[in-house]
């Protein structure tokens, strides 16, 4: 079947729209119409291979569309039913059995690998197109398409009365950025918690503690316009890093203690080191941020002797069949009002999106992609 497919051909190029092919779904495939996706950080840096694996590629990794055709073993979703596209996992492994699936010991390939597990692709160029082979199935979907081929794994159905353009983006940021907050620190009512970088992630985060009652939420960046959304979303107070010194200024807003978590953005080596200094005793900080291959960062030993901790995190700690529908009720009843940080775009425009995305203007952009589809 023929599809609109937005593919980057080489590095720092732009989002080409092609016509490609993809399969029927295999056994245990789900063939989905896309109706719309949201673009990530991680779609750019694969764009500008800042993460090498490999171009011309088909992105997007934040979908959710209607399920078109199911393989004869998929028993959790059926033709019509609306669902948003996560990251995917093997399902097999140690950590996919001990229920923590963003720690699967095949994630690179699942998500990063350019094609299904076994090796194989099920998105070509069309018949007659001398091109290379597109490298597909990112995070289990490429879903900057109007089609594309999942699995159970990495599929959510939703409720049918929430628009999917709305809801696409909890597949990745902030189903990441408010389950670092829920899922991998429990924060709970009357803590304090520091968020250093309010781009999508990190709002999502900040939305996060205000719906556990956190009393302090300092909201940490650069970008004036995202400091004064994150105090309109939940952080009672907010940091520029740029004219302040983050560690004392954290520690002034907390009377000299320091704050309960702190979850770096950044994943800068320097704001790292300062943001172990902003800790409570036993306080925890995650890093969520993606780093550069080798990067490392110089951390003072002895502010590890107060019980502190520091950890990454990835996705959230998310079972996102289970955690995605918790943020569509946190949504439903005003503690997550994600839908503020979203800009829509309609699928030819991609590359606008990307460069708004870029210079700060869009926080959360969504490609509508449906009406691709529907118009072919």
């Amino acid at each position: 079947m023929r599809v609109k497919a937005a593919v980057v051909e080489e590095k720092g190029g732009p989002f080409t729209l092609q016509e490609l092919e993809i399969d029927e779904p295999r056994p245990d495939e789900i063939l989905v119409r896309i109706e719309a996706s949201g673009i990530c950080q991680t779609d750019m840096h694969i764009q500008h291979q800042a993460f090498p694996v490999g171009l011309p590629y088909v992105l997007g990794h934040e979908g959710a569309g209607v399920v078109e055709r199911v393989g004869e073993s998929v028993t959790s979703v059926a033709p019509g039913d609306h669902v948003v596209l996560s990251f995917q996992a093997c399902g097999h492994c140690r950590q996919c059995l001990s229920a923590q699936p963003s720690y699967c010991e095949r994630a690179f390939a699942a998500n990063f690998g350019g094609a299904r597990l076994d090796g194989t692709r099920g998105l070509h160029r069309a018949e007659g197109d001398s091109g290379e082979p597109v490298l597909a199935h990112f995070f289990g979907q490429s879903s900057f398409a109007t089609y594309a081929l999942v699995t159970e794994q990495n599929t959510v159905k939703v409720p049918k009365d929430i628009p999917l353009e709305i809801l696409a983006p909890l597949g990745c940021g902030l189903q990441t950025g408010s389950g670092t907050v829920l899922n991998t620190l429990g924060l709970q009512r009357g803590q304090s918690i520091a968020v250093i970088g309010t781009g999508t992630v990190g709002l999502a985060a900040v939305m996060a503690a205000r719906a556990t009652g956190a009393s302090t939420i300092i909201g940490a960046d650069i970008n004036n316009e995202r400091l004064a959304t994150a105090l309109e979303l939940g952080a009672t107070h907010t940091v520029n890093s740029a004219e302040q010194d983050l560690t004392e200024e954290i520690r002034r807003l907390t009377d000299g203690r320091g704050v309960d978590a702190v979850v770096d953005l950044t994943a800068q080596p320097v704001v790292v080191a300062s943001a172990l200094g902003a800790l409570a005793r036993r306080g925890t900080l995650v890093l969520v941020g993606s780093p550069r291959p080798g990067a490392t960062a110089e951390l003072e030993l002895l502010k590890l002797a107060g019980g502190n901790a520091v950890r990454g995190a990835v996705q959230g700690d998310a079972v996102p069949q289970l955690f995605i529908p918790q943020l569509i009720e946190m949504y439903r009843s005003g503690q997550f009002p994600f839908d503020r940080l979203l800009s829509f775009y309609d699928f030819d425009d991609i590359n606008q999106a990307v460069d708004d995305t870029r210079r700060g203007t869009a926080v959360k952009p969504v490609l509508r992609i449906g009406s691709a589809a529907k118009n072919r």
